[in-house]
């Protein structure tokens, strides 16, 4: 088993080495640790160091951090970048959280961060779902704007017209800023269609 450090600073002023420093006396060898200067923001996919650390590590390894806050933006990013490591049979330990899957407690921690992660994107739901009724209740319209029918009659007359002369219907749609689809669904059955 190889211990993998990770550390991840969101600026050039902050200073990693508490990090490094808590990773070495954790038993992280030092050329094991993976740094990244990058916001929390950015997913695990936009972070360098982190991609290298997941392309090195094999199963039965441990990924070591200072604190589970640094594998990702979110509770909810944190928990599925655990379940993508623990999936591909690598461990996950948090030392100053005192996380360690191979532990009841550790398990038990990450439970509960599993438990805070769901009522966290429920939370999120239910003001999603608040704030699309209050916009409905003054008066937003979501979906498509609906188009001026004179436009679309203009264009399905130029659209016909073209596939009458010969043109493919997608060609025709072209011609008018459509979609062949758009085309057949403004054109409906009646008008003969050309491939």
């Amino acid at each position: 088993m190889t211990l993998l450090g990770y550390t991840r600073v969101s600026t050039q002023q902050q200073d990693p080495t508490l990090q490094r420093d808590a990773l070495l006396a954790a038993g992280v060898a030092a050329e094991h640790i993976y740094e990244d200067v990058i916001t929390g923001a950015s997913g695990a996919a936009s972070r360098p160091a982190w991609a290298q650390l997941v392309a090195y590590a094999r199963d039965g390894d441990m990924v070591v951090a200072w604190r589970i806050d640094r594998l990702g933006r979110s509770l909810i990013d944190v928990l599925q970048t655990v379940a993508d490591l623990q999936a591909r049979g690598i461990g996950v330990r948090s030392i100053s959280d005192g996380i360690d899957p191979t532990t009841p407690v550790g398990r038990l921690m990450l439970g509960m961060l599993a438990t805070l992660a769901e009522y966290e994107r429920e939370l999120i739901r239910e003001r999603v779902n608040t704030g699309v009724a209050a916009a409905k209740a003054n008066g937003v319209r979501f979906g498509r704007t609906p188009e001026d029918p004179r436009s679309v009659a203009a264009k399905l007359a130029v659209a016909i017209e073209a596939v009458a002369q010969g043109a493919t219907a997608a060609d025709a749609a072209a011609m008018v800023g459509w979609s062949r689809a758009t085309f057949y669904r403004h054109r409906g059955p009646a008008v003969p269609s050309t491939p």
